[in-house]
């Protein structure tokens, strides 16, 4: 499979079944400097854009996922307002993940830490190795989360547990984690990606129009009030109820065979 950005520091493959394994490399640990940053939002953009995509598995080349920022460009900065600038790019990317028209899977191998778990936070679904180590130590550089830790963290697994995770600084491993509710499931040690790409496969095969009707339900919806939000939840149901794929996946059940989605 032909690479998109191969020679930068993230690229995507994308299969027969129209999954994207994208992989962020900068070793040793998938440091993420403005530079990183750029590439990992190039290339997502180009995911999301790419017609033979249907869903995206996020990970990191190497022995992490991605292990926080790059420490060594803090001493740029200075001033109460460079240090808020200096999030904007790492915020701005970590809508673009949340935003996403298409699933993205985090597939947490290794370190996931500060701006990495952040980013992991804001993807749609997060599996990750047993062994994995994911966390928020900010604090021990005196600083907070500043990619939307505070706030997704806190939405995802309730105001205890997230303080707990953002004041200590303290590490989990995957299967901690998943007893938090930080991610979906811990998977056996060295199969995360390969668990990620299944778990992508299968949604690749509904109907686009299904998947992007619940993506905006799901994320839209949980900003309304629950009455504005039923009424919006009906009409992504119609939109999908006046698709062919809606009529094909009726004959498909009532025939007792699979479905040949056409995404109309």
């Amino acid at each position: 499979m032909k690479k998109v950005n191969e020679g930068k520091k993230c690229s995507y493959a994308v299969n027969e079944a129209g999954v994207a394994l994208m992989e962020v490399s900068n070793p040793p640990m998938n440091a993420l400097s403005r530079p990183v940053l750029a590439d990992i939002r190039d290339t997502l953009t180009k995911a999301l854009a790419d017609g033979a995509v249907r869903v995206i598995v996020f990970t990191g080349a190497g022995k992490a996922f991605i292990a926080g920022a790059d420490i060594s460009e803090f001493n740029n900065y200075e001033t109460a307002q460079e240090g808020a600038d200096f999030l904007i790019p790492g915020q701005e990317l970590s809508h673009v993940f949340m935003n996403a028209d298409k699933p993205v899977i985090a597939a947490i191998n290794g370190f996931c830490l500060g701006g990495g778990m952040e980013l992991a936070l804001a993807c749609h679904i997060r599996l990750a190795d047993e062994g994995a180590m994911l966390g928020l130590p900010e604090i021990k550089l005196g600083i907070i989360p500043g990619y939307g830790g505070t706030q997704r963290t806190t939405r995802l697994i309730g105001m205890g547990r997230a303080l707990e995770l953002i004041l200590s600084g303290n590490f989990l491993n995957g299967k901690q984690a998943e007893e938090y509710g930080l991610v979906n499931r811990a998977v056996t040690k060295g199969t995360v990606v390969e668990e990620a790409l299944k778990l992508a496969a299968t949604i690749a095969s509904r109907s686009r129009i299904a998947v992007q009707a619940a993506l905006r339900a799901a994320h839209e919806g949980i900003t309304m009030d629950l009455t504005t939000a039923m009424k919006y939840e009906r009409e992504q149901f119609g939109i999908c109820f006046a698709s062919e794929d809606k009529k094909e996946g009726i004959a498909a059940f009532t025939q007792k065979r699979e479905p040949r989605f056409t995404d109309k």
